[in-house]
């Protein structure tokens, strides 16, 4: 068995003396893991850092065997993630969330055609998080949690949309939550692509995602705590749009 293919680094790990394990979400063949034979060695280390974009041959005499990986960089991302520490935050939240969501092997094509150009605006730190916030209603979208924001889920109202259900996704207006609305999800309208969001909208954007991320997502992979990245990069943004 074996395929070539492109993708993003997502994790590393050593394996014995000199391989490494690598862990790549691949154009055509989903999130995908595999040996490479010199991997932490001095001359393939340097270059397999998590978001280095990879052309990668996959190689194993069984389909379901972990297989060796031979790889060819295409690109490393590794200047622009340590321009800031906002974009080695958005980095981490990334390409943690992609090993923590997606299913060994399974294909999100829409996913990573959202992924890499997410990954090329690294650095440029006015532009990242409204990219990074629509990336993440794109992923829950993916895994089959998407938001319904076109109309109240109360009163089928499209104007005055303003809180999301933390139960079913779907838009609440303000007639429509009455007594409950301090019972649900914000609704910033950058949330239904309306309008230029300033920090603040996004980082209360923000607060809806990470709900569904959390007891949501995370649930239905088995209990498991969201990653810590995604917490670090949404708090270290939230700090700056407090600033500002």
């Amino acid at each position: 068995m074996d395929w070539r293919d492109t993708g993003i680094l997502l994790t590393v790990r050593r394996h014995g003396e000199a391989a490494a394990i690598i862990d790549v979400f691949t154009e055509s063949h989903g999130r995908h893991a595999g040996v490479v034979p010199g991997g932490a060695g001095r001359r393939l280390s340097p270059l397999l850092q998590p978001g280095a974009q990879l052309d990668v041959s996959w190689r194993a005499r069984l389909e379901d065997h972990i297989g060796t990986y031979t790889v060819e960089p295409q690109r490393s991302r590794a200047a622009a993630a340590l321009s800031g520490r906002l974009a080695l935050a958005g980095l981490n939240a990334v390409t943690a969330l992609l090993a923590f969501t997606l299913p060994e092997r399974e294909v999100h094509p829409a996913l990573y055609a959202r992924t890499e150009p997410l990954l090329d605006l690294l650095g440029n730190d006015d532009l990242w998080p409204l990219a990074y916030l629509r990336w993440e209603l794109a992923l829950l979208e993916e895994l089959g949690f998407g938001l319904d924001l076109t109309a109240c889920a109360v009163t089928g109202a499209t104007e005055g949309l303003a809180y999301v259900s933390p139960r079913t996704g779907r838009a609440v207006s303000r007639a429509g939550a009455g007594d409950w609305a301090d019972r649900l999800l914000p609704l910033p309208p950058i949330l239904r692509g309306e309008g230029d969001a300033g920090d603040a909208e996004i980082a209360e954007a923000f607060r809806t995602t990470g709900h569904f991320l959390e007891h949501r997502v995370a649930p239905a992979l088995g209990n498991k705590p969201l990653p810590e990245a995604r917490a670090r990069f949404v708090d270290l943004f939230s700090r700056r749009s407090a600033r500002s």
